[in-house]
């Protein structure tokens, strides 16, 4: 790791863990905090959720597994080239999905909706549950028992309700403060991965086509960018270089944009960034401006597609179902999964742990469990 900034997170300036450990002679707190991650069972089990395309689609789209791994990179790429931690910024990528529900969006859709009555449902808000309290891999404490600055990191979105709930760690979203850097830098990854690499599903997919993203000015200049170059080129290698060029492009103008704020606001430390009212790590207005421009495209054209919103509704149905079902017949819930069942509930005792349940499927189990639970009722 190249050497730190005075505001970047380090060992030294963390606020430690909730449960007091001794440190490790080989790995930094935050080393610790990216191998518990990798190692847990919520992050394997990303490897069969939807991150656009349902998982039995195709074997060539995107999971939320690979999706937080191109993150991870994204975000290591510039933390690196603003001397932020990167091992805090790749523990931050792995572990922001660990609370999504099967079937994307649409799942977590379905979630808040079943939830309604009950706190409604967060992914980022279950994403921290998992690290802190679902996770059961050690002796001495429930969860993962990560760092502050990790946590921190996950709880990209929380409502004020819920952040009053979580005492130090919800404080900034009352005080409409930010976290630390390397968790600003993790946020924009994650956008930045997920728009660029949409784009390249929804062409495998057929759903969308390089002529009609070309009406996005970031299309249209990196294809005329890559075609100039090499004028025959076609297919799969012409989008992927149109993608790549792209990704490098956002890349390069978020870490300009970002070092010229670094020195604007004299940042010193790393509490510094915390109190700002606005974020630090950001694009240009021009460069923030086409991608918001692509986002908008593929909100229309690719998540709201026919094919797409036909298998929204099919996932919304099982979620749903399946939540009626265990709510109306908890005796049908494994009996490991009503161990799980933890006085930190924000809701009532029944209704979060079936929450809990279904979260943590992968599409595939969900399918499998909705078959099974019809056929008890039937």
């Amino acid at each position: 790791m190249s050497k730190l900034a005075r505001y970047a997170a380090s060992d030294d300036s963390t606020r430690g863990r909730q449960y007091v450990e001794l440190s490790s002679p080989l790995r930094s707190e935050y080393q610790r905090d990216r191998d518990r991650i990798i190692h847990s069972s919520a992050f394997r089990r990303l490897e069969y959720k939807t991150q656009v395309f349902l998982n039995h689609e195709g074997d060539m789209f995107r999971t939320r597994l690979t999706h937080s791994i191109e993150v991870s990179q994204i975000g290591r790429t510039i933390a690196r080239a603003l001397s932020l931690n990167e091992d805090l910024t790749e523990a931050i990528c792995l572990a922001h999905d660990l609370g999504h529900t099967p079937f994307g969006h649409a799942g977590q859709s379905a979630l808040n909706h079943c939830m309604k009555n009950h706190g409604g449902f967060e992914h980022n808000l279950q994403s921290l549950r998992v690290v802190d309290v679902l996770e059961e891999s050690y002796a001495e404490f429930s969860g993962l028992n990560l760092t502050f600055e990790t946590r921190e990191g996950i709880l990209k979105h929380c409502s004020l309700k819920n952040a009053r709930k979580l005492g130090e760690l919800g404080e900034r979203f009352i005080k409409k403060r930010q976290p630390c850097l390397e968790a600003q830098v993790a946020n924009i990854a994650d956008e930045i991965a997920y728009n660029n690499h949409d784009v390249d599903d929804g062409l495998r997919s057929g759903l969308i086509s390089l002529d009609e993203l070309r009406s996005c000015a970031i299309i249209d200049e990196h294809h005329k960018y890559v075609t100039n170059r090499w004028s025959m080129l076609e297919g799969r290698r012409l989008t992927s270089e149109i993608i790549r060029s792209m990704i490098n492009n956002l890349v390069t103008d978020l870490v300009e944009t970002s070092k010229t704020g670094i020195e604007f606001n004299q940042l010193d430390s790393v509490n510094d960034a915390r109190n700002k009212d606005e974020v630090i790590i950001r694009l240009s207005e021009n460069m923030h401006n086409k991608h918001s421009q692509l986002k908008h495209f593929l909100s229309r054209n690719l998540y709201n597609h026919d094919k797409v919103r036909q298998m929204a509704e099919n996932s919304k149905h099982i979620v749903k179902k399946l939540f009626d079902i265990f709510i109306s017949n908890p005796d049908l819930l494994p009996a490991r999964s009503t161990s799980t069942i933890s006085s930190e509930s924000m809701t009532g005792e029944i209704e979060c742990l079936v929450k809990d349940y279904i979260a943590g499927m992968t599409d595939r189990f969900a399918m499998k469990e909705y078959d099974r639970v019809i056929q008890c009722i039937d």
